[in-house]
């Protein structure tokens, strides 16, 4: 086994280790319960969006209109909690206002054959501009219980983090035991191919943008409870975290090939990466820098994997 294929297989959990190690010799407060605790709570939001994505990642596409989603699913439901009291109402309401903006991305990708960068990035404007001019640029107080969903807790267990774990579930089920999960990587993997099986790429591509647009808005809600108001200005730069935990948890670029672990494990990496950060005091630009620099390493050791693997068949 050479280096290309160790990386290729365990290399995302290797390095999750390796961080975790260092993270607890930096800091003695990083094993500490309410730490730990704490990190769990900050993924959840992320790794929502990066389950998400990685159905559209697969695909060859892309989607960077992620934050702005979460904000405008998110205080929609805060304001039906406002107005109604119904955790449930808003719940829904949050819910298909990310499944109606998955929709139309969808929608106008595959009929007008427009990259979807360009069309997530008009997105990324239209919505946020749209939860700016919904609350008046103020936040959505009053929200009640609406709190219980990002801050309360079953037993030990953070009411957030299993709603985590429930959507994960999902998501590795759609994508490894439906058909729907095979076409995925069928269409991803070669989009010619796929149509001559038989199988409608647009189709496809339609319904992983609305699942992506449910996963927005199921992480705005649990974001928006857990701040307890509706922030109209939340989520920015979201979309970069989800999508670099997507690509450090082994999904290529390229399409065709991606796991729903190695998304949970690449947001893990983000989430520790993140908190030793903060726990070091580390400025906010240089976390910047980075994280660019950990996108920009994964890609690169992506394509170098791939490229030996493919010398090593010929």
């Amino acid at each position: 086994m050479n280096f290309a294929l160790i990386y290729r297989k365990y290399g995302t959990i290797l390095i999750f280790v390796g961080i975790c190690i260092l993270a607890s010799l930096l800091s003695p407060t990083f094993l500490t319960e309410a730490n730990l605790t704490n990190v769990l709570r900050q993924v959840v939001v992320v790794s929502l969006l990066a389950c998400g994505v990685t159905f559209i990642i697969i695909l060859g596409h892309i989607d960077v209109s992620l934050g702005s989603v979460l904000a405008l699913a998110g205080v929609f439901a805060a304001s039906v909690m406002a107005m109604t009291g119904s955790i449930t109402l808003a719940v829904i309401a949050g819910v298909l206002v990310g499944a109606a903006t998955g929709l139309i991305n969808g929608l106008v990708i595959t009929f007008f054959r427009i990259p979807s960068f360009i069309m997530t990035l008009a997105t990324t404007t239209v919505a946020r501009g749209v939860a700016l001019l919904y609350t008046g640029g103020s936040p959505i107080s009053g929200l009640g219980d609406f709190k219980v969903i990002g801050q309360g807790a079953i037993g030990p267990f953070p009411i957030s983090v299993l709603i985590l774990i429930v959507f994960v579930l999902i998501s590795w089920v759609l994508l490894n035991k439906t058909k729907f999960g095979r076409y995925v990587y069928a269409v991803g993997g070669n989009q010619r191919a796929a149509l001559a099986s038989g199988i409608n790429p647009d189709s496809i591509v339609i319904k992983a943008f609305i699942f992506n647009g449910i996963l927005c808005a199921v992480a705005g809600i649990v974001l928006m409870s857990r701040i307890n108001s509706g922030q109209p200005a939340a989520g920015v730069g979201y979309e970069f975290d989800a999508i670099t935990a997507v690509v450090v948890g082994g999904t290529s670029l390229m399409g065709g090939t991606g796991t729903i672990t190695g998304t949970i494990i690449g947001s893990m990496i983000i989430g520790v990466i993140n908190n030793i950060l903060n726990l070091l005091n580390v400025s906010s630009y240089w976390q910047q820098i980075i994280k660019g620099l950990i996108i920009a390493i994964a890609v690169i050791l992506d394509v170098w994997t791939k490229s030996a693997r493919t010398k090593k068949k010929a």
